[in-house]
């Protein structure tokens, strides 16, 4: 379990925009993609929890058993992570070069929430209400829970 999380540690300080996927835990095969967010040496990232399918729907639904094209496709970082086929291969993946997973400009929303991040209670206080979850107001493609989001 040690030498897991000096990996993953390891890959959130690479250089900026760059996936780093990782495992959610040893008992489970579910991957999280988390997009590296400060400069390289400094340990900070992105978790995606949650987004709207683009393109390659029937893919998305063939990947995680569903035939739904409703939000609980990908609301949830493990739900994220299964539906785009993510492995550790994918870690250090620049984002913003064409080719496989990449981040595409889209319109700017025009409403944003925040909120605080989830499943972190063993934090410390300061950073578990720290207002560090961001969702498009509207969307019906925000991972749970909703109701501790708020406007700006």
């Amino acid at each position: 379990m040690t030498q897991l999380a000096t990996v993953d540690s390891a890959l959130l300080q690479g250089l900026p925009l760059l996936g780093a996927c990782i495992r959610l835990s040893l008992l489970w095969s579910h991957m999280m993609l988390n997009v590296v967010a400060d400069k390289e040496g400094i340990g900070a990232a992105v978790l995606i929890r949650s987004c709207a399918p683009v393109s390659g729907l029937e893919t998305i639904q063939q990947r995680r058993g569903l035939k739904s094209e409703k939000p609980v496709l990908l609301t949830g970082p493990g739900k994220v992570g299964q539906a785009l086929g993510l492995s550790t291969e994918w870690s250090n993946h620049p984002l913003f070069t064409p080719g496989g997973l990449e981040l595409l400009d889209g319109p700017e929303p025009e409403k944003m929430l925040v909120g605080p991040r989830v499943g972190i209670e063993y934090a410390l206080p300061k950073h578990v209400n720290a207002p560090w979850r961001f969702a498009i107001a509207g969307s019906p493609w925000i991972s749970a829970p909703k109701n501790t989001l708020r406007p700006p």
